[in-house]
């Protein structure tokens, strides 16, 4: 027997509809793009998030999950161990585990973003 080969794949982002997920406020939206459940990759997640004006992710910390904000478009306030910095479009931001952050639609246009977490559960 050897390792399962899993199945890869092209998915139009128009394919994917989009969610609020619990603790994102005001128009804070996102399309889970690439991750476990609809495709064999298990150890990323993979988001697009468009937050309109006002919108919002509640300041939260994982417990081993790292995550990168790439902003596409827009600007928002990202908040990081209490410290708040402008960020806009071509910011990485790279939050290790155990930092509280959160980021808000501080802008005046939709702020877009790419988010990656792994692995895809902090526990």
């Amino acid at each position: 027997m050897g390792n399962k080969i899993g199945k890869s794949g092209i998915r139009n982002i128009a394919e994917v509809p989009w969610q609020q997920f619990p603790d994102h406020f005001g128009g804070a939206l996102s399309k889970a793009l690439v991750g476990p459940g609809d495709t064999d990759i298990k150890l990323i997640d993979y988001r697009i998030s468009s937050y309109q004006p006002m919108a919002y992710v509640a300041s939260h910390t994982h417990t081993v999950q790292e995550q990168i904000y790439h902003v596409l478009e827009g600007e928002g306030s990202m908040e990081i161990n209490g410290e708040t910095t402008v960020v806009r479009r071509h910011d990485v931001i790279h939050i290790p585990p155990g930092i509280e952050h959160s980021i808000t639609n501080s802008g005046l246009s939709d702020l877009v973003f790419i988010v990656v977490t792994t692995p895809v559960s902090d526990e």
